[in-house]
């Protein structure tokens, strides 16, 4: 019989993030071989706020709630990472060079800027130009058709491309670990890693999932808001950049209207339709999710075991004050 999910999380350097009914695990696997663990209470704004939890609303809030989660233990990891670096260094004679805040946030800026531009360029201005040198402007259906699937095959480009590089594999295979470990909570396994390492990597209710969902629905949703712009509103063709404009306002619909059909997939996963529109976000896991070490798993179970609260006492487990 399989459980009512009650945990999930993500992949972070060198260890896994997990979230329970009302807290945060982080494990992270160090140098020495211990794993560090650090818990944080969490509860959701869409538990403490009626508005909040309505359908399409929630979609939204729970993905600015996971980005702000995912970039806060991403942060946490590579300081982890970063100790082991120079323990490595110290014990070589070596000495790695020392950064000031100033220019570790300055930094962290510049990525951010570069990120941001990239996937503007990538996912919004570049398909759009695309459509509108085919001449597509004036088929509203067939403009965001093809510029959705631009938008896809640049996406999947860039999983498969970042996924060559040696720490992103690793990434990835932590993110096979915890997919192991959710599956086999979900279907009652003994939660032994050998059993652990018998389960899929791959999952209904991946992020990975979530945002093929947001491609696909966008091509829908934009596909009608462009024909009643177009023939109702303005009742002409949609110039380029008023069209990217309001698209990009949307935004937080598509997110909301997604997750609650990742919602349904994953509470009707046996049937056909459901089955046919997860097969493009389960086939990309094949990238983004690979198979984990025992200590790999070990590393996802103990972050799983401290999230629902369970008896962890018999890994080697340091734990963080908060």
């Amino acid at each position: 019989m399989k459980k009512e999910i009650s945990v999930g999380g993500q992949a972070v350097i060198e260890g896994v993030m997990m979230r329970g009914p009302d807290r945060l695990a982080t494990a992270i696997r160090r140098r020495n071989g211990d794993i560090e663990l650090k818990l944080q209470p969490f509860v959701s704004a869409t538990q403490k706020n009626k508005f909040y939890a309505l359908p399409i609303v929630r979609g939204f809030v729970s993905l600015i709630e996971m980005m702000k989660i995912g970039f806060s233990t991403l942060t946490f990891s590579a300081e982890r990472f970063e100790l082991d670096l120079r323990q490595e260094a110290e014990e070589k004679g070596e000495k790695l060079k020392e950064k000031s805040k100033a220019a570790e946030k300055r930094e962290e800026i510049f990525s951010f800027i570069i990120a941001f531009g990239l996937a503007f360029l990538l996912f919004g201005l570049l398909p759009y130009k695309l459509s509108d040198w085919l001449k597509l402007s004036k088929q509203d259906f067939f403009f965001n058709l093809f510029a959705g699937s631009i938008r896809i095959v640049f996406f999947v480009i860039y999983i498969w491309a970042i996924s060559l590089m040696k720490d992103v594999k690793r990434l990835f295979c932590y993110h096979g670990a915890e997919h192991k470990n959710v599956n086999a909570y979900e279907h009652n396994s003994t939660l032994q890693i050998p059993d652990i390492q018998s389960f899929t990597t791959i999952h209904p209710r991946c992020g990975t999932s979530f945002m093929f969902f947001v491609l696909l629905v966008g091509i829908l949703f934009f596909s009608i808001t462009d024909t009643l712009v177009s023939q109702v509103i303005i009742g002409t063709t949609i110039p380029v950049y008023l069209r990217l404009t309001y698209h990009l306002i949307l935004i937080p619909v598509i997110s909301g209207l997604s997750y609650e059909v990742l919602k349904f997939s994953g509470r009707n996963l046996k049937h056909p339709l459901v089955r046919f529109m997860t097969i493009p976000g389960m086939a990309l896991q094949r990238i983004t999710t690979q198979p984990p070490d025992d200590s790999m798993v070990e590393t996802a179970l103990v972050a799983m075991k401290a999230a629902l609260d369970m008896d962890y006492s018999d890994h080697r487990v340091v734990l963080l004050e908060k």
